[in-house]
């Protein structure tokens, strides 16, 4: 049995306005403002670390969800990153939810830039977790490595270790670790995101045109963070989101990369919790 509140916590669905199923869990101390948490590329609601997500649940409670079209929810797959804050706002409505704070991780940063773009009423504060603004100036690419590995049709644990870690043997072995407490959910639900939508989020990011010039608008407070050491995601990303952001708090671990929240779990769930109780 794990000790982990995430672990434990029973997969629940809502229908959405389309006829659609969304697969969710709420789980943490209820009665404040929940965290509603947006994943990344080629992730399910079985990819987050419960290292990770135990210390958010002590403070509050948390929210995490298949998007339309992805594993257990149903639907159309998004094909855009529009489509996937779209589908969102579905789940979050459909919840019923009013006031909430958000986070997302990759991928699900730009989603979640986007939520907080769309419905600046309900969403008091941003966590974007090693992403990008989207359509950043002089971004240096990820390399022709990276690429490959991300374009696999099936990752590896090696692949995972590439590209969410540093070749450290500290970061292999925090990767390590982070693989196996994934392994209690994912050794029976073999969750995966399918085929189709995985080119469908393929071409999402390839034609997404960015928020870059709409930062100024994220007048709520955002905290920005990153592994420097990012193979996916630059890290001048965050650090070029901060020149623009009115209201930015950064962070950057020097001996990590894009899978910082699970190689430092603990350490940014506090600088998280702190972030949302300011």
């Amino acid at each position: 049995m794990s000790a982990y509140a995430a672990d434990a916590a029973e997969t629940r669905y809502v229908e959405g306005p389309e006829g659609e199923r969304f697969a969710y869990r709420r789980f943490g101390r209820a009665g404040g403002r929940p965290l509603v948490m947006h994943m990344r590329f080629r992730g399910t609601l079985d990819h987050w670390d419960p290292a990770f997500l135990e210390p958010l649940a002590a403070e509050r409670e948390v929210i995490v969800f298949d998007n339309r079209g992805i594993n257990l929810s149903t639907g159309d797959a998004p094909a855009s990153i529009e489509d996937m804050v779209e589908g969102s706002l579905a789940f979050i409505h459909a919840l019923g939810l009013t006031d909430i704070d958000v986070l997302g991780w990759s991928m699900g940063g730009m989603v979640a830039q986007g939520v907080a773009l769309a419905a600046p009423d309900i969403v008091r504060h941003l966590v974007v977790a090693g992403s990008s603004a989207g359509g950043v100036p002089d971004l240096p690419p990820p390399s022709a490595r990276t690429r490959q590995i991300m374009a696999k049709p099936v990752n590896a644990a090696e692949d995972f270790l590439h590209l969410f870690f540093p070749e450290t043997k500290e970061a292999t072995a925090a990767g390590l670790a982070s693989l196996e407490r994934l392994e209690h959910r994912l050794k029976d639900s073999q969750a995966v995101v399918g085929p189709q939508a995985v080119r469908g989020q393929l071409g999402a990011i390839g034609s997404f045109k960015g928020y870059w010039h709409r930062q100024e608008e994220l007048t709520l407070p955002v905290l920005v963070a990153n592994g420097a050491h990012d193979v996916m995601i630059h890290a001048y990303a965050t650090y070029a989101m901060s020149q623009k952001l009115p209201h930015a708090k950064v962070i950057l671990y020097s001996d990590a990369g894009h899978g910082f929240l699970f190689q430092h779990p603990d350490d940014f769930a506090h600088e998280i919790n702190r972030f949302l109780s300011a």
